[in-house]
């Protein structure tokens, strides 16, 4: 009895608007629900790091889409200033900036958003920098600011996310030291990621028609989601240069949907697809994630600053989890940090009611829902990278945003999700 009653103020003490982030994962819920607790009890803390504000730009296709002839500044600008346009915040009080990305060289790319964050109007004395936790960058970025917020360090801060896929591809020098090819662990951190997709497949036994209904079930959501108009609440839209790859000719465009989804994705079409990496494989470029250009932006404060400012509070930062794994299988992560980070919120997964795990492959995003037990009507209701694309130091942050506007919209029989991803 006990338990029981303990457990219940855990879910009582979670029952105010509340978000948890594990490096491979977000826990949210509504400040509605709060209403089921009993007059007596109150677990809002005026110190709760809050979410008020997260937006995203389109996600496109890398070199094909409507950003490739974008530059990374002219992303990120548009993000930054939404989040204090929206709001009403004044950008001289924002502590820090922290931006997730990739691919671009260190230096480059932390001077690339330095002149995104001028472009949208801070003044020089609010600082930035970058992270790099490859798939994770962005939601790293956003736990690096609840962390530094919940440290006293500054009251208010952005995290954020920034790919440009069009001008930096993945790709590695050889590595040749004699120590590396005598420790299989180490050696296989330098596998390609499409063989760690085999390797998860093979392993777990994740077929080929797992793999590509997982994948139409991507674009089917994604496509829905963007008729019925549920990513206008997420949605910047960028005003950017295009060149007609025909005629040269520069042409100004605004672009304000994702141009990765196909509606009529099927069975059918998939099938006819080779494997991409290995001969007699079932990872094609129709089940695993697009190659793709965005940016994403999130705003967190305490709760006493966004009570006091009368901001609308989406989400609590509640949990943060990284866990390692075996990198000849890296795409099992979310199912190993997932449980951690429900765990160290005070929760089972099974009071999870929303979860968003990157689909970098299909085949993973199949293994990490079954070993988890996950209602498939529960992940990825909107969509997931295969279908929206995977901007890679994006993902994080703009999977923030995609849940918490998708639990507000869903109300107060939705209290908690989760933000999870392979690294």
């Amino acid at each position: 009895m006990e338990k029981i009653v303990m457990r219940q103020q855990v879910l009582l003490g979670h029952l105010s608007t509340s978000a948890a982030m594990c490096s491979n994962e977000l826990l949210v819920s509504s400040s509605a629900c709060a209403a089921a607790a009993a007059a007596s009890y109150h677990y809002e803390s005026s110190d709760d790091i809050v979410i008020v504000a997260a937006y995203r730009t389109p996600i496109c296709k890398a070199k094909r889409g409507g950003f490739k002839d974008a530059r990374p500044e002219d992303l990120l600008d548009p993000v930054l200033k939404a989040v204090v346009e929206k709001t009403g915040i004044r950008p001289d009080e924002v502590g820090d900036i922290v931006v997730g990305t990739v691919l671009a060289p260190g230096s480059q790319r932390a001077m690339e958003c330095r002149v995104a964050a001028f472009l949208a109007g801070f003044p020089e004395t609010v600082p930035i920098r970058t992270v790099n936790r490859q798939c994770s960058s962005g939601l790293q970025a956003v736990a690096d600011v609840a962390a530094a917020i919940k440290s006293g360090y500054y009251n208010i801060g952005i995290g954020a996310g920034l790919e440009l896929m069009s001008e930096h591809s993945i790709g590695w020098r050889r590595n040749d030291n004699p120590r590396v090819q005598v420790n299989q662990k180490a050696r296989d951190c330098l596998l390609p990621m499409g063989i760690t997709s085999e390797n998860v497949a093979e392993r777990y036994g994740v077929s080929r028609e797992e793999q590509d209904e997982a994948a139409v079930r991507s674009h089917t959501n994604a496509a829905a989601a963007t008729a019925t108009g549920r990513f206008k609440d997420e949605i910047v839209p960028v005003h950017t240069q295009i060149v007609d790859s025909k005629s040269g000719e520069n042409k100004s465009v605004t672009i304000s949907v994702d141009d990765g989804i196909r509606a009529n994705t099927s069975m059918s079409s998939l099938s006819k697809l080779n494997p991409a990496f290995k001969k007699g494989g079932s990872t094609t470029a129709g089940n695993a994630s697009q190659v793709s250009d965005g940016a994403a932006a999130v705003l967190l404060m305490k709760r006493e600053m966004a009570v006091k400012r009368g901001l609308p509070i989406l989400g609590v930062f509640r949990s943060f989890a990284a866990v390692g794994c075996d990198p000849a299988v890296m795409g099992i992560g979310p199912a190993v940090a997932i449980p951690a980070a429900v765990e160290a919120a005070g929760l089972q997964i099974n009071d999870i009611d929303l979860f968003e795990i990157n689909e970098a492959f299909a085949s993973q995003y199949v293994y990490c829902c079954k070993k988890l037990g996950l209602d498939s009507e529960k992940v990825n209701v909107n969509g997931g990278a295969i279908a929206l694309g995977h901007p890679l130091g994006v993902t994080g942050a703009r999977c923030v945003g995609t849940i918490l506007h998708e639990m507000k919209r869903r109300g107060k029989d939705c209290r908690f999700g989760v933000v999870s991803m392979c690294i």
